[in-house]
């Protein structure tokens, strides 16, 4: 389930506005707006259908993973191929890490 300082990032990064995260959800925008504001919690389905309007437009939410939660945007089709074709190279296999 998202908190309402992710729904407010994920709005934004998919560039919709409290009105239209209201028609797409089915979630009053008085709620949204206190759900952002941290001043109220909305029931459990209406989170859900936050989230999942969000996912539809292009958020991805990211879950506690010891660094913090957040979002950001899905890949584009291009961009999805172009990291595949990258991975798919070959050459020396290393971690991941960056130091």
């Amino acid at each position: 389930m998202i908190t309402g300082s992710q729904c407010r990032a994920g709005r934004a990064l998919v560039e919709v506005t409290r009105a239209k995260l209201a028609t797409r959800s089915g979630v009053d925008e008085t709620v949204i707006e206190q759900f952002e504001r941290k001043l109220q919690l909305p029931e459990a389905d209406a989170i859900a259908a936050l989230e999942a309007a969000l996912e539809a437009l292009g958020a991805v939410f990211l879950p506690e993973n010891g660094g913090g939660i957040g979002v950001r945007l899905k890949f584009t089709e291009s961009e999805a191929r172009r990291i595949a074709r990258l991975e798919a190279e070959g050459g020396i296999v290393a971690s991941d890490r960056v130091p």
